[in-house]
């Protein structure tokens, strides 16, 4: 796992335009909540535009959220009746969304939370997020556990392949027969750490911070979102910064991470264009990168490189320095390094830089005060025309 993809949060709160936790955040009274089943009709859903604009960005994975917090389900279930079949729409939208990834390539992942508003049995006074539990005085986890499994054999069975499944909200259970389950049905998945064990790998969410960009030691998937204050769609977004997002995207994949950017649809199953846009802004970046942030490996010689914050990765024989931040100006100096370069490329522009191996008058031998020598010297980086980025620097030693 070292790859982008897109995060989809989709669901009936769309139509609140709020937020994907809309019931609970905006006090929403139920019955005026759960209404919207009766009238949501995402009549203008293309499954197909999404995959595309996925595979225009750099994205090799798509995950779509079967089952949020309010318990409503994406996909024809047989357990509930309280799903996209029993809308006005009437259409399974996950199996849409499924030939539309087998069609363009696309791998499909799972979101399934483990906290549900609508069931019966879903208080879990272990968990968090528990706060529109339709009732917490008869406790029954091994029913609700028998309807997690019920589920999940639908979605690991019906739609093909699935690449990763992403349990949301840790419920404080141990039950390996859950993960079991899943790997019967989809031998070769990935199964995040938010289920009911370990599983394969961590989901760092929001915002991250390893220890001086060390590479992470376990299988890891960071998460964002375009909007700083919601997952699902919500009109009045609140939007990061291009350059926060594709800060964060670079760090957390130059460590050896995955990392999902999440989208949310509009009730009618479009994308706003104002969060499409900012979403192919960064897709522009990524692509530029030309995938040295995929399936890549540290690269361990002790550099000392001054000019910015930086990560050093290896592929294909060549060195890549990310530095995450920026640079602080238009050259880094490398102190230490194996050998003269045969070249060097900034990834943002493509551009070949200059390099010289020379002395420079800021470096100082304390001792005499002359400038140090045999220095490489890497010059003309363009950190102005690409203030919105990361810089990632690529050696051919």
């Amino acid at each position: 796992m070292n790859k982008f993809g897109m995060f989809i949060h989709w669901g009936i709160y769309a139509a609140t335009e709020l937020q994907e936790q809309a019931i609970a955040r905006y006090n929403i009274p139920r019955e005026e909540y759960e209404a919207i089943a009766k009238t949501y009709d995402p009549y203008k859903y293309d499954p197909e535009e999404w995959v595309l604009l996925a595979k225009k960005c750099g994205m090799k994975y798509i995950c779509f959220t079967t089952k949020h917090h309010d318990g409503f389900c994406m996909w024809d279930t047989k357990y509930t009746d309280y799903n996209i079949m029993n809308t006005p729409y009437g259409k399974d939208v996950l199996k849409m969304l499924a030939d539309a990834c087998h069609k363009h390539g696309m791998l499909l992942s799972l979101y399934y939370s483990n906290p549900d508003w609508h069931h019966k049995y879903g208080y879990n006074p272990l968990s968090t997020h528990q706060w529109r539990v339709v009732q917490r005085d008869e406790v029954n986890m091994d029913a609700y556990i028998e309807y997690v499994k019920n589920q999940v054999t639908e979605l690991l069975t019906n739609y093909g392949p699935i690449y990763t499944m992403f349990w949301d909200i840790p419920p404080q259970i141990q039950d390996k027969s859950i993960n079991e389950l899943v790997r019967s049905l989809q031998p070769g998945i990935f199964i995040n750490d938010r289920g009911f064990d370990t599983g394969d790998f961590s989901t760092p969410e929001r915002e991250y911070e390893a220890p001086g960009g060390a590479r992470f030691t376990r299988m890891t998937e960071a998460c964002n979102s375009v909007d700083m204050q919601s997952w699902g769609y919500r009109k009045d977004a609140t939007f990061y910064s291009i350059r926060h997002l594709t800060t964060s995207i670079d760090k957390m994949m130059a460590m050896g991470g995955s990392y999902l950017l999440n989208i949310g649809p509009r009730a009618d199953g479009t994308f706003d264009p104002v969060h499409v846009a900012r979403l192919e802004t960064v897709g522009n970046w990524y692509q530029r990168m030309e995938g040295c942030l995929e399936d890549h490996e540290a690269d361990d010689y002790e550099y000392n490189v001054i000019g910015g914050e930086w990560i050093a990765t290896k592929k294909n024989g060549k060195s890549y320095f990310h530095f995450h931040n920026g640079t602080c100006g238009t050259a880094v100096v490398f102190t230490k390094y194996p050998n003269a370069p045969k070249s060097v490329r900034l990834m943002n522009s493509g551009r070949p830089l200059r390099f010289d191996i020379e002395l420079l008058p800021e470096f100082v031998d304390g001792n005499t005060g002359f400038g140090k020598d045999n220095l490489l010297h890497i010059k003309d980086i363009d950190v102005d025309a690409f203030a919105s980025e990361p810089i990632v620097i690529e050696i051919e030693w």
